[in-house]
């Protein structure tokens, strides 16, 4: 195959092995395990396909293709989706193929009209129809094998993708796709599904489909793309947030060795070279007039003083349910306490990038982005095309947790602005530093909840007041959430539906409207929301002399289903019991995006800096599609929460971010990772999200630990810079 075919030129690291494939044309980009196929079509003539679904392709040489319109991130969709059209169809999971899709509305969201990949529900909003998908197409093969031997449909079974009758006689898929073809298709609404006490795969730990491409590094990836003729591009950012552009003199750069043109473009100044060597160096050789304006006077510090009095007065009301104000008349004794949160990055190991290449017949884009439908559509505004003249690629992610589903396309916008007019395909790479300065950061937010207790020690009321800048307001799928007052939902999530019973609670919050960018960050308002619920929580449960764990069971014991996710926690983690010397239990849980964790983190302090040595992680996702994965998943947003709670941290000074890069703006390290214990409850009920939900509960565990071991309460992350304050 061509390199025009393929989408990515073959280099000396990324060589095909034997079976293992990655091939991108068409109107998608294709990533394959070759299965071992039996009795292959006709050389001598092309396969045909049977295409019942854009999910599915069967191949007369037995080959069977599903189409997945998700992002691979590192989730594991390429793995989980698979399984599920799998099972119906009755055949092998890992020996299908798999085709990322490209832009089509056969892939949007079933309750919002776009393709993207997001809020964990990849799984719980395809299970469905992936299900009904398969049934379809093994439905339509089982016909066309009762017609050629002329028998009822119901004597007949499959397996392993093929079709048997009672007297042995067999037929595969790939035999029956011209016979299949003629014949009307079956309702996929109607269709019989598997009963799941019969799943093969379905609830079983299967293997990633994607993990060989990716050890051997045959797997491609945005940055990875290399088209013919392509050039390199860098952009000069603005230094402060807010500053805008009076002028530049370009000359030292074009005079650099490489360099093959300068333009400005709406995000700055972009540097076009032969390649990234030339292109940076371009970049250090201009000389750029910013007019940083009032931007200066911007700080992280001045944003808490500020925040912290405006956190005094009354808020938009998100939730009020009860009397809180009679309630703190007659309360035995109440907490009035501040928590604040950072500002935080991504920091997805793959800094941003796209190659972009615009002709007279429109644009193509090669990029790994969880938004699809959304660049396509402000690429083309842009471009002032029609957004069907814009074709997308979508690459393996290297790491996405919100931020490749940016709120305004602004890096497949700003890669098709580059390339405009150029004549040839452009790379536009951020550096780390480009990545960790770009801003739409997790926003800052400052916390101030008020809460009493009766005489039986029990929660009596809740005030909760947030002040935060709002994440769907500022991004142009989430407003059509934001009510007519301005309520933002991501503000308030976890804190206005905590599953603790709280009789009387009110929830307000403040938007702010600061020039730093914000954007969803994995887990979004659960992040921030869990940490102070289950802070304050256990605040309560000190407060009363009360045990976190059995206070949390009282609170929960309405929940059946929370309360048994928490015990399973604090039974494996056993919960009460003696501890190696110097190590104490942190207990939280939060329920986010379907699904409920408990995390039980085990820690000790040790001059000034916490150490975590385990965390037992109970689940609740209602049906564990792949076990494997669920376990995967809660290891990884456990991780990057905990991360998060140590050391992340971005500061604004006069404008500017001042971390660059992972230097600065540190991320926990092997030596410091802790043994990670999963476990799977069971409980019949609705499929819930598993990318995210891993990460809330793991800041408010480790902390509550902390002040176990120290009797020093963290009421400001990250923890490192609290403790040793």
């Amino acid at each position: 195959m061509s390199a025009e075919g393929k989408g990515a030129t073959d280099n000396g690291r990324r060589q095909f092995l034997i079976g293992i494939g990655v091939v991108a044309g068409g109107t998608a980009a294709g990533m394959a395990l070759r299965p071992w196929l039996v009795g292959a079509a006709d050389v001598d003539r092309p396969p045909a396909d049977f295409q019942p679904h854009a999910f599915v392709r069967i191949r007369s040489d037995d080959t069977i293709t599903v189409i997945i319109g998700k992002s691979e991130m590192g989730q594991g969709v390429y793995g989980s989706l698979p399984m599920i059209l799998a099972e119906e169809l009755d055949v092998d999971p890992t020996t299908v193929q798999v085709e990322i899709a490209g832009v089509d509305p056969a892939f949007n969201h079933p309750f919002l009209p776009a393709q993207f990949t997001g809020g964990s529900m990849s799984v719980m909003t395809t299970y469905d129809a992936l299900r009904r998908v398969g049934a379809q197409a093994r439905t339509a093969l089982v016909a066309a094998a009762a017609e050629q031997w002329n028998v009822d449909v119901i004597t007949l079974t499959t397996d392993n993708g093929v079709v048997r009758d009672s007297r042995g006689r067999r037929l595969r898929y790939g035999s029956l796709v011209d016979a299949a073809n003629q014949l009307p298709l079956p309702d996929p609404t109607t269709v019989t599904l598997k009963d799941p006490s019969t799943f093969k795969y379905i609830g079983k730990p299967q293997r990633r489909l994607d993990s060989p491409i990716k050890v051997t590094g045959s797997a491609t990836f945005g940055i990875d793309v290399i088209r013919p003729g392509m050039l390199t591009a860098v952009i000069a950012r603005p230094p402060t947030f807010g500053a805008s552009l009076r002028g530049f003199d370009a000359t030292a750069a074009k005079a650099v060795a490489g360099v093959v043109d300068v333009k400005a473009v709406p995000s700055g100044i972009a540097v076009i070279a032969q390649h990234t060597h030339a292109a940076l160096r371009g970049r250090d050789a201009l000389v750029i007039d910013w007019d940083t304006g009032s931007s200066n006077s911007l700080s992280s510090e001045g944003l808490r003083q500020e925040w912290r009095t405006l956190a005094k007065r009354p808020g938009l009301v998100g939730k009020n349910v009860g009397d809180v104000a009679t309630a703190f008349r007659s309360a035995t004794r109440t907490i009035d306490v501040e928590y604040e949160l950072p500002y935080l990055a991504h920091a997805c190991m793959e800094p941003l990038n796209a190659v972009a290449d615009v002709t007279a017949e429109g644009c193509e884009l090669w990029l790994g982005t969880q938004s699809q439908s959304q660049d396509a559509r402000f690429v083309a505004e842009a471009l002032g095309i029609e957004p069907s003249k814009v074709r997308i690629h979508t690459m393996f992610l290297g790491g996405g947790f919100g931020r490749r589903a940016s709120a305004v396309s602004d890096f497949a916008v700003e890669a098709a602005l580059v390339a405009q007019g150029v004549g040839k395909p452009v790379k536009v790479v951020w550096t780390r530093e480009d990545d960790m300065r770009g801003g739409y950061y997790r926003p800052l937010s400052f916390n101030r909840v008020k809460a009493a207790v009766g005489a039986d020690g029990m929660p009596v009321a809740i005030h909760h007041v947030t002040v935060s800048k709002p994440v769907l307001a500022n991004t142009a799928m989430g407003k059509m959430a934001v009510t007519k007052e301005g309520l933002d939902p991501s503000t308030i999530e976890g804190s206005a539906d905590m599953p603790y019973a709280i009789p009387n609670l009110r929830v307000e919050v403040h938007n702010t409207r600061e020039a730093v960018p914000i954007l969803w960050w994995r887990s979004v308002g659960h992040s921030i929301t869990g940490f102070v619920t289950n802070s304050v929580i256990d605040e309560l449960a000190t407060l009363t002399g009360k045990d976190p764990y059995e206070y949390r069971r009282e609170l929960l014991k309405e929940k059946p289903r929370h309360l048994a996710v928490l015990e399973r926690a604090a039974i494996e983690a056993n919960w009460g019991q003696t501890l190696p010397a110097g190590h104490f239990h942190g207990i939280a849980l939060q329920e986010s995006f379907g699904s409920i964790v408990a995390q039980v983190a085990e820690v000790s302090v040790s001059d000034g800096k916490a150490r975590v040595h385990r965390v037992t992680c109970a689940v609740d996702c209602g049906l564990a599609v792949n076990p494997s994965q669920v376990v995967a998943q809660m290891e990884s947003g456990i991780l990057y929460g905990l991360s998060a709670a140590l050391e992340g941290e971005i500061n604004i000074e006069g404008g500017r971010v001042v971390e660059g890069n992972f230097d600065s703006y540190r991320v926990l390290r092997l030596i410091d990772s802790p043994a990670i214990d999963v476990h799977i409850v069971t409980s019949g009920g609705p499929i819930g999200g598993i990318g995210e939900p891993g990460t809330p509960p793991i800041a408010p565990a480790v902390c509550n630990a902390i002040f176990a071991a120290t009797g020093q309460r963290i009421r400001r992350l990250p923890i490192s810079k609290s403790l040793s304050a």
